[in-house]
Formats: C-alpha cells, sequence, structure tokens
C-alpha cells in the first residue's frame, strides 16, 4: 500500500515539490545521526539506543566486548554464542518479539486501566438512574401534598378573612350604635339633680356630647338621624344653659358684692379699684375652666360662639357697671385738682387711663384665653368719658406753648413710649388718644394763623423795636463794661492770695465769671445775635415754628411756615423801612440783611420743603372769549349751525385755565437777603463814587459822540474836565472815602459781628472802587499829560488800600 502513495503514472498520495524538498532535507539528515555513546564507535553493527531498556551510564564503556556482554544479559543470553546467521536472526527475531511487547504493554496496562473506570461510570450510571426514579416519585408525591394543604390553606384564609369582617362589622356597628346609646345617660346626667359644672363627670360629659353631635352630623343618611340630632341638640342646650348660668350668677354676684360695699355706687379711690380687681381675679379660677372649654369649641360649633359671645357680653357688662362711675368721678376730681393746669390734666387723665386700660386686659386674661374686639369698645367707651371732659377745655386754649406742650405729651409721651411699647393692651386708648391730638392739632393750627394775624401781620413796632443803633450800641457798652470789670476783677486776683473758704462760693464765682462775663465769649457774640435783641416778629415767628414743627402734619407745618416767614419778611421790610427813615438808610440796610440771615440759619435745622402748591384760576381766555361774543359784529353768527357759530366758539374758547405754581418760602428768604445785599452794595458804591461816575459817564458819552461823527475833543480843555475841576473830584472822593469807610464798616461790625459776613458783604463795594480808580488811571494817562497828571495827584491804587487797612 505504501508503494502506491508515490507508484506514476497515478500515485495515490503524491507530495508537492516543497513536500519531497522537505523529505530528502529529512534523509540526508538521517544519514548522519550521531552514533549512540553507548556503542563502540568502531561497531558498525550495534544496536540502537531506543530498542534497550536498561539504563546505560553516559561514560564511554572501556570496551566492546564489555558492552555486548551487557546487552545479551539484557536479552537472557548470556550463555548462548551467535556463530551462524540462522543464530543472528533468531536472536533478532525474539529481540525484535520482545521490543514489540515492551512497545505495547503500556497500551495494554492503560487500556485495562480504562476498561476499570468504565465499568465503575456504568455502575455510577445505573445508580444515578435509580436516584432519579426515585426523585421524580418523590416530586409527584410532593406535589400531591403541597396541592392539597394550599388548598386547606386558602379555604383557611378565606375562612378567618370571612370572621375578620363579620368581627369588623359587629365592632362597627357597636361603635356607631355607642354614639346612639349615649343619648340615654346624658340625659339621665343632665336631669340628675345633683349634677354641678363643677363636677370632675361634666367636662368629659360635654366632650362625649360634642362627639356624638359632630358623628350624627357627619352621617345624615343613618335611620332616625333628625331624632337623634335634635334630642342631642336638647342636650347640649341644657349644658351650655347651666355653664352660661353658673358664669352669670358669679359674675353678677361679684358685682353686687362690690355694689353693696360702696352705697352711693361711685367708688373713687384707690382702695376702691384695688377691690373691683382683687375681687374679680379671686373669683376667675371658678370659671376659668369652663370658659377655656367654651373658647376651645367655639371655632368648630356655633352654640357655643354664641354662648362664649354671651359670657363676653356678661363680663363687659358688669365691668362698666362697676368702672363706669368710678372713672367719671375719678376723672372729675382730677379736673378740679389741675383745673387750670391743662398739661398736668392731660398727663395725669391719660396716666390714669393708662393703667385702667393695662389693668382690664391683665384681668381679662384672667377670665378668657382669646381676644375679643368687645373689650377694646368697652375701653373706647370708658376713655370716651375723658375725652368728653378734656375737649371742651382743650378748644378754649389760647396760648401757642400750652398747645404745643399738650401735643408733645399725648405723641411723645402717651403714643409713642406706652402705646408702642404696649400696643395690644392700648389700642383702645390709642384710638382716644389719636382723637383727642387730631383736636389739639387743629386747635394749634387755628391759633397758629390767628397768631400770624395778630402777632406778626398786625405787629405794630413799638419805639424801642425800631431804636437802632442806639439799642445795639448800649448793649455794646454794657458788654464793654462788664469785660472792664473783669479785667479788673481778674488783675485783682492775680496780686493777692486770699482763697475763699466756702468751695461752693469759689465755684459759682469761677462759673460766673467763666459763663457770662468771659471778654472771649462776649467779643464772639454780637448784640443783634442775642435772642432778646432780634425783632419781635422774628422772635416770634422762629418760636412759632419751634413749637409747630413736632407737633403737626409735615403738610400742614409747610403751609403755615410758609405764611408765618411771608409775613415775618412783610414785617422786616417794613421796620428796614421805618428805621431808614429814622436813622440812615445803612442802618435800615444792615438791619434787614442781619435779620435775613438769622431767618435763614434758624430755619435750616428744619428737615422739611418750606414749598407749597398753590392752585389758582385763570380766567384770560374767559374776559377775552366774552369781549368777542359781546362784539355786534358776532350777533349774527349766533344762529348759525355749523363751527362757526359765536355759542359754541364761546364755550370752547372760553373755558378757564387752572394754574399751579409753587411758593417756597426759603427761597423767598434768599431772594430778599439777596436784593438787601445788592441794594446795600448799590447804596455804598453809589457814597463813596457817585462823582466819579457821573465824571466816567459824561467821558464816555463824549467818547460815542466822537466815535459817532461828532466833533473831535480834547478831555482837558472841557470846563467840566480841566485838571483843577479833576483834582477837586478825586480829592473829594478819595476824602469822602477815608470819612466815611469807618463808619460803615463799624455799623457793618455792629450789626453783624461776623467778620466772614462782612468781608463777604464789603468785597464788592471794595472792587467797585478799585475797580473805578483802574479805569480813571488809565483814562489820565490816556487823556492828560504829566503835568496835568501832577495837578490831579489821584492817588494810587496803594494808597486805596492803604485806606482800607487803616480803617478800623
Amino acid at each position: 500500500r505504501l508503494s502506491r502513495w508515490e507508484r506514476r503514472p497515478q500515485p495515490a498520495a503524491p507530495l508537492s515539490e516543497r513536500q519531497s524538498r522537505s523529505v530528502l532535507d529529512v534523509k540526508a539528515a538521517a544519514e548522519d545521526l550521531p552514533v549512540p555513546p553507548e556503542l563502540p564507535i568502531e561497531d558498525l553493527c550495534s544496536l540502537t539506543s531506543q530498542s534497550l531498556t536498561v539504563a546505560l551510564t553516559a561514560a564511554v564503556p572501556d570496551s566492546t566486548e564489555d558492552v555486548l556482554l551487557k546487552g545479551f544479559a539484557t536479552l537472557g543470553m548470556e550463555g548462548e554464542r551467535i556463530e551462524t546467521a540462522q543464530q543472528f536472526f533468531s536472536w533478532f527475531a525474539q529481540l525484535q518479539t520482545q521490543m514489540d511487547q515492551d512497545e505495547g504493554a503500556k497500551y495494554r496496562q492503560m487500556r485495562d486501566y480504562l476498561s476499570g473506570f468504565q465499568e465503575q461510570c456504568d455502575a455510577i450510571l445505573s445508580d444515578v438512574n435509580s436516584a432519579l426514579q426515585h426523585l421524580e416519585s418523590l416530586q409527584k408525591q410532593y406535589l400531591f401534598v403541597s396541592t392539597k394543604t394550599g388548598t386547606l390553606h386558602e379555604a383557611c384564609e378565606q375562612l378567618l378573612k370571612e370572621q375578620s369582617e363579620l368581627v369588623d362589622l359587629a365592632e362597627n356597628i357597636q361603635q356607631k350604635l355607642s354614639y346612639f346609646n349615649e343619648l340615654e345617660n346624658v340625659s339621665t346626667k343632665l336631669n340628675s339633680p345633683t349634677l354641678s359644672v363643677n363636677s370632675e363627670g361634666f367636662i368629659p360629659m360635654l366632650a362625649k356630647l360634642d362627639d356624638c353631635i359632630a358623628y350624627i352630623s357627619s352621617h345624615p343618611n343613618f335611620k332616625d338621624y333628625p331624632v337623634y340630632l335634635t334630642k342631642f341638640k336638647q342636650c347640649l342646650s341644657k349644658a351650655m344653659h347651666l355653664i352660661k348660668t353658673y358664669t352669670v350668677n358669679t359674675l353678677q354676684n361679684l358685682t353686687s358684692q362690690l355694689m353693696k360695699r360702696d352705697p352711693s355706687a361711685v367708688p373713687n379711690t384707690d382702695n376702691a379699684f384695688t377691690l373691683f380687681y382683687v375681687k374679680f381675679r379671686a373669683a376667675a379660677p371658678k370659671v376659668r375652666t369652663l370658659i377655656e372649654q367654651i373658647e376651645q369649641r367655639s371655632e368648630k360649633m356655633p352654640e357655643y360662639q354664641q354662648l362664649l359671645n354671651e359670657i363676653h357680653q356678661c363680663y363687659l357688662d358688669q365691668r362698666e357697671l362697676l368702672l363706669g362711675p368710678s372713672i367719671a368721678s375719678t376723672v372729675t376730681e382730677l379736673t378740679s385738682l389741675n383745673n387750670r393746669d391743662h398739661c398736668a390734666l392731660v398727663r395725669s387723665g391719660c396716666a390714669f387711663m393708662v393703667h385702667v386700660c393695662q389693668d382690664e386686659h391683665q384681668l381679662y386674661n384672667e377670665f378668657f384665653t382669646k381676644p375679643t374686639p368687645k373689650l377694646d369698645e368697652l375701653l373706647e367707651k370708658l376713655c370716651l368719658s375723658l375725652y368728653d371732659v378734656l375737649r371742651p377745655m382743650i378748644i378754649h386754649v389760647i396760648h401757642l406753648e400750652t398747645l404745643s406742650e399738650l401735643c408733645g405729651i399725648l405723641k411723645n409721651e402717651m403714643l409713642e413710649d406706652h402705646v408702642q411699647n404696649n400696643a395690644e393692651q392700648l389700642g383702645a386708648f390709642a384710638a382716644g388718644v389719636k382723637q383727642m391730638l387730631e383736636d389739639v392739632q387743629e386747635r394749634l393750627v387755628y391759633r397758629t394763623h390767628i397768631y400770624i394775624q395778630t402777632d406778626i401781620i398786625g405787629y405794630k413796632p413799638a419805639p424801642g423795636d425800631l431804636a437802632y443803633p442806639d439799642k445795639l450800641e448800649m448793649m455794646e457798652q454794657i458788654a464793654q463794661s462788664l469785660k472792664d470789670e473783669q479785667k479788673k476783677l481778674s488783675s485783682e486776683a492775680s496780686f493777692s492770695d486770699v482763697r475763699l473758704e466756702d468751695p461752693e462760693s469759689c465755684g459759682l464765682a469761677k462759673s460766673g465769671s467763666a459763663e457770662s462775663l468771659n471778654p472771649r465769649h462776649q467779643t464772639t457774640i454780637s448784640p443783634a445775635d442775642l435772642h432778646g435783641m432780634w425783632y419781635p416778629t422774628v422772635r416770634r415767628t422762629l418760636v412759632c415754628l419751634s413749637k409747630l414743627y413736632r407737633c403737626i402734619d409735615r403738610a400742614v407745618f409747610q403751609g403755615l411756615s410758609q405764611e408765618a416767614l411771608s409775613a415775618c419778611i412783610h414785617s422786616l421790610l417794613g421796620a428796614a423801612d421805618s428805621i431808614s427813615k429814622n436813622k440812615t438808610q445803612v442802618d435800615g440796610q444792615l438791619f434787614l440783611i442781619k435779620h435775613l440771615l438769622i431767618l435763614r440759619e434758624q430755619i435750616a435745622p428744619f428737615h422739611t420743603e418750606f414749598t407749597i402748591k398753590e392752585i389758582s384760576l385763570d380766567l384770560k381766555k374767559t374776559r377775552d372769549a366774552a369781549f368777542k361774543i359781546l362784539n355786534p359784529k358776532t350777533v349774527s353768527r349766533f344762529f348759525r349751525l355749523n363751527s362757526n357759530n359765536a355759542l359754541i366758539q364761546f364755550l370752547l374758547e372760553g373755558t378757564p385755565e387752572i394754574r399751579e405754581h409753587y411758593i417756597d418760602s426759603k427761597k423767598d428768604v434768599d431772594r430778599h437777603l439777596k436784593s438787601a445785599c445788592e441794594q446795600f452794595i448799590q447804596q455804598q458804591t453809589k457814597q463813596f463814587i457817585e462823582q466819579l461816575e457821573e465824571f466816567m459817564t459824561k467821558v464816555s458819552a463824549l467818547k460815542t459822540m466822537a466815535t459817532q461823527g461828532g466833533p473831535k475833543y480834547s478831555l482837558s480843555q472841557q470846563p467840566w474836565a480841566q485838571p483843577a475841576k479833576v483834582n477837586d473830584l478825586v480829592s473829594s472822593t478819595y476824602k469822602t472815602i477815608k470819612t466815611k469807610l469807618p463808619s460803615t464798616l463799624r455799623s457793618m461790625s455792629l450789626y453783624l459781628s461776623n467778620k466772614d459776613t462782612e468781608f463777604i458783604l464789603f468785597k464788592p463795594v471794595r472792587n467797585n472802587i478799585q475797580q473805578m480808580f483802574q479805569k480813571l488811571h488809565a483814562l489820565l494817562k490816556e487823556e492828560f499829560s504829566n503835568e496835568d497828571l501832577q495837578i490831579i495827584a489821584c492817588p494810587s491804587m496803594e494808597q486805596v488800600h492803604i485806606v482800607y487797612i487803616e480803617a478800623p
């Protein structure tokens, strides 16, 4: 068969060229196999190492003979000798058989080993099959038992469920019936003659009754629902009647006991008030528990709310019965004690009502836990008795000081201090105080209008009020004498070592000298700055505004302040005119400037706008339209049926306009102050350099005529501009400045007494004088020769400046 593989021409397993080459390579490599190391190199017939089963040493034997002996010993042929070919072939066949047996022994051994395993696996498989059959039988039996058990369990569960449903149904029916069954128990207890609202079982019975009514009301589909609900309502009415009777009787008995203690029923002492509260506080625990139960149920059932309202009304009626006459008597007593002192009366009356309101709230909290608006209504009614007594007095007060102080008491002490700190208890008192405050403010505004009309607008100045600058000079002399006296005392004290033994007298002397006789203090204050030296209308206006500022509303204050300031400015203008006529124009102007400065300075701290809006009706268009319609030419257009009808045009064009304009008193003061300062500057400038202004005006007119084509001119040739004339003019002006400047500065210092203000006011005058002299110097250099300039002898700018420096 192997020969067929390569037999040609049709080989059974032909090899590829590459396979052939591989076989040839293997063959070539096998031809040169190394000789086994156990055989002698020269023995070409030695056996291969693979055919021997004995272990050979790695070392080369000593001789070939030894190797052959060992080989034969292995084959059991130690005693045989191979001499013929037949013996060799026999030996070779035996050797080959032995090799085949040795080679197949391990395979047979493995086969026997595997056969044993196969027999064991067959036995195991048989056991497994038997076990599976048993398990299958068990599974069938388990399923049968499980099915039977599940069926039994479901049946038991169904029975238990039905049992539970029946038990729940029975309990539900019993629970529902329990509310209906309570009717007999509640009726029996309410009809019992020994039942008391203070007994331990009354409140639980009341709670059970409420639960029954609530339950029956929520199930209107029950049988006999109206009957049982009506019966339970009747029981509730009986219970509430018992509570109401007990509470009302308790309160009325307290009132009757307190009234019997005072037959006149007009208790007016502190002991009576104390007794009123002590008795009620002692009785509060008797009814508080019942009232708490009513308050807890008042939001759930209207019957309890009605009962609570009735108890509130009864309590408040009893308190009013006790407190009404007592409060009226106390207010009358306070009125008699403070008949002439309205402020003390208002303060003591309000303090009394504050205590009453607080005590009433505290007593109310002893009985009740929930508030009621009826308490505030009662307290407002009680406070009204104080208001009724105070209001007739308030509307007859004519003094602004008293009215402003009353506003301060009501607004600051009562509303801001007492009410804000305890708004809950003093709510009713706050309402009465606010009403009283509004009356006082209304009276204050009314009296302020009258005050402005009579004491500011209608003020008739006395001669002493217009004695300027005499009164200022007199006050300055007094201050100077006190200053000199103080200097004399201080110089005497510096040379004396005597000390006063009384430290208090020493302290008074020191304080007096420091406060009233301090030279520095006196020198920094002008007599015109003293409050008593102000013009009366200014003093009255500022005092009036200071009293109104914190007493009335901001809008009302703005209107009154504008009216007062306008009247004050008008009075100052009249006084300044009178002083200007009686004394000098400078005195009148400085008087007006000083007092306007005082006004502006004193109204600055008022944090408000002195602005009011006035609304006026402009009838100018109405007047023009009326003139048009009265024109004879328009008579024919009266009955035209188009847009040119005269009556329609009159209605459209003659509609009056509403105009709004704002009046700002602060700006009005500033405007008059600015006008007064400008007039003062103009008057002083005219006083000092009027002649130079006239001269410069003539020169300007002459130059204008020359530039417009007139004849040429020579200024020095003009009769009024000759050097001698100009010299007289300049000398006269310079003399006027030197003589009148000190008196002007003296008047400014006397009235203003403020170096900064004096400098600011006089600076424009000084600048006008300097500018005039600068123009004059430029004109003289341009129009006159050096000889003429020497004749004119115009003072230099340095000389003019020295005049200001040398002036006191």
